[in-house]
């Protein structure tokens, strides 16, 4: 049965707007984004399969162009429209970071990174460049590929962090097999990037391992 033909207490939208997106299912707020269904499905039954065969709102939403649209009823429209959802949702969460000092947040670093690159199926590496009060100034994505293979890392930080002016840098790269130990190559690299960005006299304020779940950080403390 379409959506259209419900009780119009259980449409999605209209119980949005009613009771707020919090008392929404997955399912439902997909649905709202998806708006129709296919053949034989409404938006509702459609979101419902698509969250059954990708594991999730977080894989669905990344998920690669070409994965999606082997899914029935999905296509380009459906995943340009995923992908910017997910980079609106991105956007948000940099403007408030702006307004905080990071030093200060370090979980509202962390979330912002697993959101942006803990789905990435390479290692990416990726840069938030600070103030003087720690405040977002900037975030770029540095290059791809092993971190610990690729001292271009060292001099492009430094010359990104001259450009914006910066005093400090949280470095975060991700790791795609979803292991969040740091390797020993991970803190040697640490350390080379610490001592690189200290001769600009920009201070190296922390460093993430991110995976999907999860950002911790490596930098050893205290010292």
């Amino acid at each position: 049965m379409s959506i259209k033909h419900w009780p119009e207490g259980e449409r999605p939208r209209e119980k949005l707007l009613e009771r707020g997106a919090a008392a929404l299912s997955d399912a439902e707020l997909l649905a709202i984004l998806l708006r129709v269904g296919t053949q034989g499905m409404s938006a509702v039954d459609l979101a419902r399969s698509l969250l059954q065969d990708f594991g999730g709102l977080g894989a669905l939403m990344t998920a690669p162009q070409a994965e999606l649209c082997r899914h029935k009823g999905m296509g380009r429209a459906a995943y340009a429209q995923f992908a910017a959802v997910l980079e609106i949702g991105r956007r948000v969460l940099g403007e408030e970071m702006r307004q905080l000092p990071l030093g200060d947040s370090p979980q509202k670093a962390a979330e912002f990174l697993r959101l942006r690159i803990g789905r990435e199926r390479v290692e990416v590496g990726t840069a938030l460049f600070l103030d003087a009060q720690n405040r977002l100034i900037a975030c770029e994505e540095m290059g791809r590929g092993s971190v610990a293979e690729h001292t271009v890392y060292l001099g492009s930080l430094a010359r990104r962090a001259l450009h914006h002016h910066a005093a400090a840098v949280i470095f975060a790269h991700n790791h795609p097999g979803g292991s969040l130990n740091a390797s020993a190559a991970d803190l040697a690299f640490t350390e080379r990037l610490s001592a690189a960005l200290a001769l600009i006299d920009v201070r190296l304020l922390d460093h993430f391992v991110v995976t999907a779940a999860a950002a911790v950080s490596i930098m050893p403390r205290g010292g």
